[in-house]
Formats: structure tokens, C-alpha cells, sequence
């Protein structure tokens, strides 16, 4: 099989050294192209043109959920159809590595190429459903481009906390868990909208729900993961399924500390829950409004601020090598 290798040379948890062995491992059994990544976005071009080009049956990404959400937009820039597109693999090069991670892959980048031979070579692969934001019709933020997403996205305090982290990696700090710890305390404290939500969710034939603090929406579970240990903000999410939403209407100090005790201790069958707590699950189709603009992100990357979106859950979006 002909075969693209997209590498981030700036993934945190692989070194030149470690790149090349795992191109060399992956030659044996492809007809392999290695191209590394030089500037933001180039990862979704590298894929757009291999997947217009129609020689290519597999793109493998090697960085971390960003690359990997590069390489997604860029095999889907005309949409989904895992039939004709090329396939995706991912070899986990990054801090989290949730969407790898969520697919069953080893954390480890040599670990999991040996565990994508192995399924090369039994043909194994699997067809994931993935999440699909827009600007929302008639919104100031109509006109911005559709972005698709693997495991998550979120509007308002996650993404702060994602926009805080990604401000501390550009002043030179190590992406760590502890770092991430420390910004989800400042973006707490710092947060003006916590007491009083701004958020309305609106789906078609429902009721709005108004007065939420945050939205973050979910394409599988886990959610994150500290460490090695995952975190499941709705348990019940999937790959085979649309999309999931956890939010709060009230997020004052002792609540956040029970939805922060909650989130560390959740597990597959219970995440966060209480009388301030929004699920809902398996949604093909909404739309998040704010009266006031609020950071958002995809997949761990801050995007900026929105004061809209519209989510759509497409199942069976992409085939992907596991």
C-alpha cells in the first residue's frame, strides 16, 4: 500500500531518533512518503493533497491530537467517505494523545507502531464517527470555516484553560499535567462568567436550556486523560454514536470542587452528575449560543472566541487503521 507518513518534528514525547525508527519500521511493510510538518496547518494541506491526489491509501499521523486533527480536516475537506478516501493511522507523539489513546493504541510511539503493523497485516480497521463545527447561520461567526473534530471540543472554561496552556508552551513551559492543573485554577479564578452562564443551547423540536457556565461536547470517552489515568466527562460516548454534552448552570467555588471531584474520580459507567448538571447524549445536530464571546476549542487547540456554534454528530465519518 502507498503510504504518507505526516510527522510533527515538535510532537513532545519523540525525539529524531525515535521518528526515524518508526519510518523505517513502517517502510518494511508500505511503500512509504515521510513529510514533516513546518508550519500550523500544514499537516491538513499534506492530507488534502493525498487524498485528492488518489494514490495514496493510508496517511499516518505521528505528533500529537493537534497533528492528528490537521490530518482529519485534510482527508475530509470535501467530506466523509470512508469507502474512497484514504485510510488514517495514528502513531501518538504528543503529551495526551487522547483520540489514539481512545482508539485502544499504546501511549507509547513505538509501542503503538508495532501495534499498527500488526493490524496492517490482518487487514484490521474500524470506521469512527467524528464531530463537525460551523458557524451558526445568521450569527457574527457565520462566515467561520467548518472544522471537524476527533474526541472534543468545548466553549468557554476548558477552552480558557486550553488558550492559558497554549500561552505558557509559547513563553517555553513543558505541556505537563501539573502545568494544566495550574491554569484550570487560574482560569477559575479569573473566569467572569462562572457565577452567571451566558450559554443556551437550542436543538431542533427542544426547548432552549439557558444559564450554562460551559459546554463541553464529546465524540468519545475517555474525555482526557492525567497521567495514565482517564477522565470521563460523558461515559457514555462512543465513536458509533453522534455527539455528547456535559454542562453546568452554576459553577461557584464548591460546586466546581464537586465537578472537579467527580471528573477525577469518574469512571465508564458515571461522570459528573447533580442538580446543576446538563448530559445529554448521542446528539446529531445543535447549536451553542452566548451573549457574551467566550474561548473555544477543538480537539485541544484554542481557537479564539465564539459567541456561537453548530455541532453536527456524522457517524461513520472516516476508516482508520486499528
Amino acid at each position: 500500500m502507498r503510504a504518507l507518513l505526516v510527522v510533527n518534528p515538535a510532537a513532545t514525547t519523540t525525539s529524531a531518533r525515535v521518528r526515524e525508527v518508526i519510518s523505517t519500521a513502517l517502510s518494511s511493510d508500505l511503500k512509504l512518503e515521510v513529510a514533516t510538518t513546518e508550519y500550523r496547518g500544514h499537516a491538513r494541506d499534506l492530507a488534502r493533497r493525498a487524498a485528492e491526489g488518489g494514490e495514496v491509501g493510508l496517511v499516518v499521523a505521528l505528533g500529537g491530537d493537534g497533528t492528528v486533527n490537521e490530518v482529519v480536516n485534510g482527508l475530509l475537506h470535501h467530506g466523509p467517505d470512508p469507502d474512497t478516501l484514504p485510510q488514517l493511522a495514528v502513531v501518538p507523539g504528543g503529551s495526551t494523545n487522547v483520540f489514539a489513546r481512545a482508539l485502544g493504541l499504546p501511549n507509547d510511539p513505538v509501542e503503538a507502531t508495532g501495534a499498527l503493523l500488526d493490524a496492517l497485516r490482518a487487514e484490521s480497521s474500524r470506521t469512527v464517527g467524528l464531530g463537525l463545527v460551523s458557524g451558526t447561520p445568521g450569527s457574527e461567526d457565520e462566515g467561520v470555516p467548518p472544522r471537524w473534530f476527533t474526541f472534543c471540543a468545548g466553549l468557554g472554561f476548558d477552552a480558557g484553560v486550553v488558550g492559558r496552556v497554549e500561552q505558557q508552551r509559547e513563553l517555553g513551559k513543558r505541556s505537563t499535567h501539573s502545568l494544566y492543573l495550574r491554569q484550570v485554577a487560574r482560569q477559575f479564578l479569573s473566569d467572569p462568567h462562572r457565577r452567571h452562564g451566558t450559554i443556551t443551547l437550542e436543538r431542533p423540536d427542544e426547548d432552549p436550556v439557558t444559564g450554562l457556565t460551559l459546554a463541553i461536547i464529546c465524540n468519545t470517552s475517555p474525555w482526557t486523560y492525567l497521567g495514565n489515568k482517564p477522565v470521563y466527562a460523558s461515559p457514555e460516548a462512543s465513536f458509533d454514536t453522534a455527539l455528547d454534552l456535559l454542562s453546568v448552570t452554576k459553577m461557584s467555588a464548591l460546586s466546581a470542587t464537586r465537578y472537579a471531584t467527580q471528573l477525577i474520580r469518574s469512571t465508564p459507567e458515571r461522570g459528573p452528575h447533580g442538580k446543576n448538571a446538563v448530559t445529554l447524549h448521542d446528539l446529531t445536530e445543535f447549536t451553542l449560543q452566548s451573549q457574551a464571546a467566550l474561548p473555544f476549542q477543538v480537539d485541544g487547540d484554542h481557537l479564539g472566541l465564539r459567541t456561537s456554534a453548530t455541532f453536527t454528530g456524522v457517524r461513520r465519518a472516516l476508516r482508520v487503521i486499528v
